[in-house]
């Protein structure tokens, strides 16, 4: 009988039985609260884990401590990075942070590897997500590296604020989801609430005229 956490990832519904018997015995569904650091730089993987509920951010920590998310990973996803050292039995140089409350499968890596090895259906679940998810990795390094700063601003509060147009974060925190200094955001937002599109206060920005960041976020 296949395990009902299996069934939250399409792609494993597939598996023959005899390879979901031992992929079920092996793994371990795991509840981690809000802000526990998951991995981090320096560590090896333990476990291929696929998340059921909530959110991991994946974000990487320079010498001078800044920061940058690479990506988040919610529930019917797993991690490319944890991906990409398993198979390369390489540590971590980037951390986990679990954003809310995470319920998650932890796959052992001895499990992971026996599969990999044995199981095309199990295999080709592990490469679609990990294709998938480094697509998204390169398209952040594209941003990063040629898109406005004021562009990339304006996307991030319009998905960040949704309805209610409120985003809770810091001038740091906007910084490290965009890849840059936090003066450089501070400046932006200075500039964005001079014209009135956005108010700030501590800890949350308010937007005002989200046509405005519209059309500036669409900008070519």
């Amino acid at each position: 009988m296949i395990s009902d956490w299996i069934a939250a990832f399409p792609g494993l519904r597939a598996l023959e039985p005899e390879v979901a018997k031992p992929l079920i015995d092996a793994s371990k569904v795991v509840r981690l609260p809000a802000g526990t650091r998951i991995f981090g730089a320096g560590q090896a993987p333990q476990a291929y884990l696929l998340l059921l509920a909530g959110t991991v951010r994946v974000q990487q920590v320079s010498d001078a401590g800044r920061e940058i998310v690479l990506y988040r990973v919610s529930g019917g996803e797993s991690c490319a990075l944890t991906t990409a050292c398993l198979m390369g039995y390489e540590d971590y140089q980037a951390e986990g942070i679990a954003e809310t409350e995470v319920d998650a499968v932890a796959i052992p890596r001895a499990t992971f590897d026996e599969l990999i090895a044995t199981s095309a259906a199990f295999r080709r679940f592990v490469f679609t997500a990990f294709s998938v998810r480094i697509t998204n990795l390169f398209r952040v390094i594209e941003e990063v590296a040629f898109a406005r700063v004021d562009v990339r601003l304006a996307q991030r509060l319009l998905e960040l604020g949704g309805a209610t147009r409120r985003i809770e974060l810091t001038h740091q925190q906007l910084a490290a989801e965009l890849g840059t200094a936090r003066e450089v955001i501070s400046r932006q937002l200075n500039e964005f609430q001079r014209r009135g599109w956005i108010a700030t206060s501590r800890g949350a920005i308010d937007v005002h005229d989200a046509e405005r960041l519209r059309q500036l976020a669409t900008t070519p």
